[in-house]
Protein backbone atom coordinates (compact mmCIF):
# COMPACT_ATOMS: atom_id res chain seq x y z
CA UNK A 1 0.00 0.00 0.00
CA UNK A 2 1.32 3.53 -0.97
CA UNK A 3 1.53 6.03 1.66
CA UNK A 4 -0.88 8.82 2.01
CA UNK A 5 -0.23 11.33 -0.55
CA UNK A 6 -2.04 14.59 -1.25
CA UNK A 7 -5.60 14.54 -2.89
CA UNK A 8 -7.03 15.30 -6.27
CA UNK A 9 -10.29 17.10 -5.89
CA UNK A 10 -13.20 17.77 -7.74
CA UNK A 11 -16.54 20.13 -6.97
CA UNK A 12 -20.10 19.71 -8.31
CA UNK A 13 -22.83 22.08 -8.51
CA UNK A 14 -26.16 20.83 -8.36
CA UNK A 15 -28.28 23.98 -8.25
CA UNK A 16 -27.23 27.26 -10.02
CA UNK A 17 -23.82 28.22 -8.59
CA UNK A 18 -25.09 32.01 -8.55
CA UNK A 19 -27.66 31.07 -6.22
CA UNK A 20 -26.33 29.48 -3.08
CA UNK A 21 -28.26 30.95 -0.82
CA UNK A 22 -31.44 28.80 -2.74
CA UNK A 23 -29.95 25.31 -2.20
CA UNK A 24 -26.66 25.57 -1.32
CA UNK A 25 -24.32 24.18 -2.73
CA UNK A 26 -23.17 20.50 -2.70
CA UNK A 27 -18.89 19.92 -3.08
CA UNK A 28 -16.70 17.03 -3.77
CA UNK A 29 -13.09 16.07 -2.71
CA UNK A 30 -11.72 12.55 -3.54
CA UNK A 31 -8.51 11.67 -2.14
CA UNK A 32 -5.96 9.08 -4.71
CA UNK A 33 -5.37 5.19 -3.83
CA UNK A 34 -3.35 6.06 -0.92
CA UNK A 35 -6.52 7.52 0.88
CA UNK A 36 -8.75 4.45 -1.23
CA UNK A 37 -10.05 7.03 -3.76
CA UNK A 38 -12.39 8.01 -1.12
CA UNK A 39 -14.91 10.78 -1.22
CA UNK A 40 -15.56 13.90 1.40
CA UNK A 41 -18.59 15.57 0.29
CA UNK A 42 -19.02 19.05 1.88
CA UNK A 43 -22.36 21.28 1.65
CA UNK A 44 -22.08 25.16 1.45
CA UNK A 45 -25.20 26.74 2.56
CA UNK A 46 -23.68 30.33 1.66
CA UNK A 47 -22.83 31.01 5.21
CA UNK A 48 -21.28 27.67 6.97
CA UNK A 49 -20.10 24.39 6.00
CA UNK A 50 -21.38 20.22 6.82
CA UNK A 51 -18.42 18.15 5.73
CA UNK A 52 -19.47 14.35 5.24
CA UNK A 53 -16.51 12.02 6.61
CA UNK A 54 -12.91 13.00 6.87
CA UNK A 55 -10.61 11.28 5.08
CA UNK A 56 -8.02 8.35 5.82
CA UNK A 57 -5.18 10.91 7.07
CA UNK A 58 -4.85 13.84 8.78
CA UNK A 59 -2.46 15.31 6.20
CA UNK A 60 -5.64 14.26 3.42
CA UNK A 61 -8.05 16.29 5.69
CA UNK A 62 -5.60 19.58 5.29
CA UNK A 63 -5.93 18.84 1.74
CA UNK A 64 -9.52 18.54 2.25
CA UNK A 65 -9.46 21.88 4.47
CA UNK A 66 -7.60 23.88 1.75
CA UNK A 67 -10.24 22.61 -0.77
CA UNK A 68 -12.94 24.20 1.13
CA UNK A 69 -11.59 27.16 1.42
CA UNK A 70 -10.72 27.36 -2.58
CA UNK A 71 -14.55 27.55 -2.86
CA UNK A 72 -15.90 29.48 -0.08
CA UNK A 73 -15.36 31.67 3.12
CA UNK A 74 -18.26 30.28 5.24
CA UNK A 75 -17.06 28.90 8.13
CA UNK A 76 -16.84 24.93 8.69
CA UNK A 77 -19.39 23.87 11.58
CA UNK A 78 -19.73 20.14 11.49
CA UNK A 79 -18.21 17.03 9.89
CA UNK A 80 -20.05 14.13 10.06
CA UNK A 81 -19.19 10.50 10.51
CA UNK A 82 -21.10 8.25 8.17
CA UNK A 83 -19.60 4.84 9.39
CA UNK A 84 -16.31 4.04 11.33
CA UNK A 85 -14.04 3.03 8.89
CA UNK A 86 -10.84 4.89 9.25
CA UNK A 87 -10.88 6.75 6.04
CA UNK A 88 -14.15 8.47 7.49
CA UNK A 89 -12.92 9.54 10.97
CA UNK A 90 -8.84 9.22 10.95
CA UNK A 91 -8.46 13.44 9.44
CA UNK A 92 -10.92 14.68 11.91
CA UNK A 93 -8.26 16.79 14.12
CA UNK A 94 -7.89 19.38 10.89
CA UNK A 95 -11.47 19.44 10.67
CA UNK A 96 -11.73 20.29 14.25
CA UNK A 97 -9.36 22.57 14.29
CA UNK A 98 -10.67 24.32 11.59
CA UNK A 99 -13.49 24.84 13.39
CA UNK A 100 -16.07 21.89 12.87
CA UNK A 101 -18.08 20.14 15.56
CA UNK A 102 -17.39 16.05 15.00
CA UNK A 103 -20.93 14.12 14.72
CA UNK A 104 -21.31 10.85 14.92
CA UNK A 105 -24.08 8.34 15.62
CA UNK A 106 -23.44 6.54 19.48
CA UNK A 107 -22.98 3.24 17.30
CA UNK A 108 -20.28 4.67 15.13
CA UNK A 109 -18.89 6.61 18.24
CA UNK A 110 -18.59 3.55 20.62
CA UNK A 111 -17.04 1.49 17.39
CA UNK A 112 -14.28 3.88 16.51
CA UNK A 113 -11.90 2.92 19.69
CA UNK A 114 -11.75 -0.49 18.38
CA UNK A 115 -11.43 0.14 14.76
CA UNK A 116 -8.73 2.71 14.96
CA UNK A 117 -7.04 0.08 17.33
CA UNK A 118 -7.36 -2.81 15.20
CA UNK A 119 -6.63 -0.39 12.17
CA UNK A 120 -3.43 0.59 13.71
CA UNK A 121 -1.85 -2.42 14.08
CA UNK A 122 -2.71 -3.89 11.09
CA UNK A 123 -1.36 -0.79 8.73
CA UNK A 124 2.33 0.03 11.62
CA UNK A 125 2.57 -3.86 10.27
CA UNK A 126 2.11 -3.55 7.17
CA UNK A 127 4.87 -0.50 7.52
CA UNK A 128 2.61 1.42 5.53
CA UNK A 129 2.70 3.94 8.64
CA UNK A 130 5.07 3.92 11.97
CA UNK A 131 4.32 4.56 15.45
CA UNK A 132 4.51 8.26 15.26
CA UNK A 133 2.81 8.10 11.85
CA UNK A 134 -0.70 6.56 12.29
CA UNK A 135 -3.43 9.28 13.21
CA UNK A 136 -4.66 9.68 16.55
CA UNK A 137 -8.17 8.22 17.85
CA UNK A 138 -10.79 10.30 16.68
CA UNK A 139 -12.77 11.69 19.00
CA UNK A 140 -16.59 12.63 18.92
CA UNK A 141 -18.17 15.87 20.15
CA UNK A 142 -21.62 15.40 19.14
CA UNK A 143 -23.30 11.84 19.59
CA UNK A 144 -27.23 10.57 18.69
CA UNK A 145 -29.10 7.77 18.75
CA UNK A 146 -31.23 7.40 15.77
CA UNK A 147 -31.62 10.40 14.25
CA UNK A 148 -30.46 14.35 14.49
CA UNK A 149 -31.81 16.97 12.58
CA UNK A 150 -28.83 19.99 11.71
CA UNK A 151 -30.82 23.16 11.55
CA UNK A 152 -28.21 25.40 9.92
CA UNK A 153 -27.96 29.49 9.04
CA UNK A 154 -29.29 30.11 5.71
CA UNK A 155 -32.41 28.46 6.18
CA UNK A 156 -31.29 24.61 5.50
CA UNK A 157 -31.40 21.27 6.75
CA UNK A 158 -29.14 17.82 6.96
CA UNK A 159 -31.43 15.20 8.64
CA UNK A 160 -29.09 12.16 9.84
CA UNK A 161 -30.82 8.65 10.45
CA UNK A 162 -29.05 5.85 11.29
CA UNK A 163 -29.82 2.60 9.36
CA UNK A 164 -31.75 -0.31 10.90
CA UNK A 165 -29.06 -2.72 9.14
CA UNK A 166 -25.69 -1.85 9.21
CA UNK A 167 -24.17 -2.34 5.49
CA UNK A 168 -20.57 -2.45 4.72
CA UNK A 169 -19.63 -1.62 8.31
CA UNK A 170 -20.83 -2.11 11.71
CA UNK A 171 -23.57 0.64 11.79
CA UNK A 172 -24.29 3.05 8.87
CA UNK A 173 -25.77 6.93 8.97
CA UNK A 174 -26.66 8.46 6.05
CA UNK A 175 -27.50 12.35 5.33
CA UNK A 176 -30.30 13.70 3.41
CA UNK A 177 -29.89 17.07 2.62
CA UNK A 178 -33.59 18.39 1.17
CA UNK A 179 -32.70 21.54 -0.73
CA UNK A 180 -30.03 19.80 -2.69
CA UNK A 181 -32.15 16.48 -3.68
CA UNK A 182 -28.89 14.47 -2.32
CA UNK A 183 -28.80 11.49 0.17
CA UNK A 184 -25.22 10.90 1.36
CA UNK A 185 -24.43 7.12 1.90
CA UNK A 186 -20.84 7.08 2.81
CA UNK A 187 -19.34 3.51 1.03
CA UNK A 188 -22.73 1.35 1.33
CA UNK A 189 -23.03 2.63 -2.38
CA UNK A 190 -19.66 1.83 -4.82
CA UNK A 191 -21.21 3.08 -7.96
CA UNK A 192 -19.21 2.55 -10.96
CA UNK A 193 -15.92 0.59 -8.86
CA UNK A 194 -15.57 -2.31 -6.76
CA UNK A 195 -16.40 -2.28 -2.61
CA UNK A 196 -14.10 -2.75 0.00
CA UNK A 197 -15.23 -5.99 1.40
CA UNK A 198 -14.11 -6.37 4.74
CA UNK A 199 -16.82 -6.37 6.92
CA UNK A 200 -17.08 -4.03 10.03
CA UNK A 201 -14.43 -4.30 12.87
CA UNK A 202 -16.37 -6.19 15.34
CA UNK A 203 -14.72 -7.50 19.28
CA UNK A 204 -11.72 -7.17 16.72
CA UNK A 205 -12.43 -9.55 14.09
CA UNK A 206 -14.06 -8.72 10.55
CA UNK A 207 -17.30 -9.34 10.74
CA UNK A 208 -18.79 -9.31 6.76
CA UNK A 209 -22.57 -9.51 6.44
CA UNK A 210 -23.42 -8.94 2.47
CA UNK A 211 -27.25 -9.63 3.51
CA UNK A 212 -27.27 -6.81 6.16
CA UNK A 213 -25.93 -5.00 3.10
CA UNK A 214 -28.28 -5.68 0.78
CA UNK A 215 -31.16 -4.87 3.46
CA UNK A 216 -29.60 -1.24 4.09
CA UNK A 217 -29.60 -0.55 0.77
CA UNK A 218 -33.43 -1.60 0.89
CA UNK A 219 -33.73 0.92 3.46
CA UNK A 220 -32.36 3.89 1.22
CA UNK A 221 -35.70 3.79 -0.91
CA UNK A 222 -37.69 5.53 2.01
CA UNK A 223 -35.71 8.39 0.69
CA UNK A 224 -37.71 8.44 -2.73
CA UNK A 225 -36.01 10.07 -5.56
CA UNK A 226 -33.27 11.74 -4.51
CA UNK A 227 -29.69 11.35 -5.95
CA UNK A 228 -27.64 8.66 -3.77
CA UNK A 229 -23.52 10.00 -3.36
CA UNK A 230 -21.64 6.82 -2.20
CA UNK A 231 -18.16 7.10 -0.48
CA UNK A 232 -16.47 5.86 -3.74
CA UNK A 233 -17.53 6.01 -7.37
CA UNK A 234 -19.86 8.31 -8.97
CA UNK A 235 -23.44 9.46 -7.87
CA UNK A 236 -26.23 7.86 -9.31
CA UNK A 237 -30.49 8.49 -9.22
CA UNK A 238 -31.51 6.38 -5.89
CA UNK A 239 -33.13 3.41 -7.98
CA UNK A 240 -30.30 2.99 -10.39
CA UNK A 241 -27.57 3.28 -7.36
CA UNK A 242 -29.34 0.56 -5.23
CA UNK A 243 -30.25 -2.01 -8.14
CA UNK A 244 -26.91 -1.58 -9.34
CA UNK A 245 -25.25 -1.82 -5.85
CA UNK A 246 -27.07 -5.12 -4.93
CA UNK A 247 -26.72 -6.59 -8.27
CA UNK A 248 -23.11 -6.28 -7.57
CA UNK A 249 -23.44 -7.60 -4.07
CA UNK A 250 -24.88 -11.00 -5.59
CA UNK A 251 -22.16 -10.91 -8.29
CA UNK A 252 -19.19 -10.46 -6.01
CA UNK A 253 -20.89 -13.17 -3.49
CA UNK A 254 -20.87 -15.58 -6.19
CA UNK A 255 -17.20 -14.74 -7.40
CA UNK A 256 -16.15 -15.01 -3.90
CA UNK A 257 -17.31 -18.51 -2.74
CA UNK A 258 -16.92 -20.02 -6.11
CA UNK A 259 -13.08 -19.46 -5.57
CA UNK A 260 -13.09 -20.08 -1.95
CA UNK A 261 -14.65 -23.62 -2.83
CA UNK A 262 -11.81 -24.22 -5.01
CA UNK A 263 -8.97 -24.46 -2.24
CA UNK A 264 -8.87 -27.81 -0.36
CA UNK A 265 -7.02 -25.74 2.83
CA UNK A 266 -8.48 -22.96 4.59
CA UNK A 267 -5.22 -21.71 5.85
CA UNK A 268 -4.09 -21.18 2.40
CA UNK A 269 -6.14 -17.60 2.96
CA UNK A 270 -4.27 -16.75 5.79
CA UNK A 271 -0.03 -18.06 5.24
CA UNK A 272 2.25 -16.95 2.92
CA UNK A 273 0.06 -18.03 -0.20
CA UNK A 274 -2.54 -15.66 1.02
CA UNK A 275 -1.43 -12.79 -1.70
CA UNK A 276 -1.74 -15.00 -4.32
CA UNK A 277 -5.25 -16.05 -3.55
CA UNK A 278 -6.41 -12.79 -3.16
CA UNK A 279 -5.03 -11.33 -6.46
CA UNK A 280 -6.41 -14.30 -8.29
CA UNK A 281 -9.74 -13.55 -6.57
CA UNK A 282 -9.14 -9.74 -7.77
CA UNK A 283 -8.72 -10.84 -11.01
CA UNK A 284 -11.80 -13.32 -11.27
CA UNK A 285 -13.84 -9.89 -10.16
CA UNK A 286 -12.03 -8.19 -12.77
CA UNK A 287 -13.57 -10.73 -15.18
CA UNK A 288 -17.11 -10.57 -13.73
CA UNK A 289 -17.18 -7.07 -13.52
CA UNK A 290 -15.03 -5.56 -16.73
CA UNK A 291 -16.55 -2.21 -15.92
CA UNK A 292 -15.90 -1.87 -12.50
CA UNK A 293 -12.78 0.43 -11.46
CA UNK A 294 -10.77 0.37 -8.19
CA UNK A 295 -10.41 -3.27 -8.36
CA UNK A 296 -7.59 -3.04 -5.63
CA UNK A 297 -10.01 -2.81 -3.12
CA UNK A 298 -10.79 -6.62 -3.56
CA UNK A 299 -7.21 -6.89 -2.61
CA UNK A 300 -6.75 -5.53 0.10
CA UNK A 301 -10.57 -5.86 1.47
CA UNK A 302 -11.72 -8.84 0.47
CA UNK A 303 -9.95 -10.98 3.39
CA UNK A 304 -12.63 -10.08 6.01
CA UNK A 305 -15.10 -11.95 3.43
CA UNK A 306 -12.96 -15.21 2.59
CA UNK A 307 -12.19 -15.70 6.25
CA UNK A 308 -16.08 -15.62 7.02
CA UNK A 309 -16.56 -18.30 4.46
CA UNK A 310 -13.54 -20.38 5.85
CA UNK A 311 -13.57 -20.30 9.46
Amino acid sequence: MPRPALALTAALCFVACDAPEAAGVLYTFTSDAAGFDTHSFYYDTGREVVVFDAQFTEPLAEALVDDIRAHTDSPIRYVVITHPNPDKFNGVGPLRAAGATVVASEATAAAIPGVHAYKRAAFIANGTFDEDSYPPEAVVDLRFTDTLRLDLLGDATIELQVLEHPGVSSTQTVAHIPAAGALIVGDLVHHGVHAWLEGGIVDGAPRPDLSAWSAALDELRDWGDVTVYGGRGASAPMDVAVVSQQDYLVGIDGVVRDYVAGVDDPDAFTGEAAAGHYAAITEAAREAFPERGLDYLITYGVYGFVQSLVR
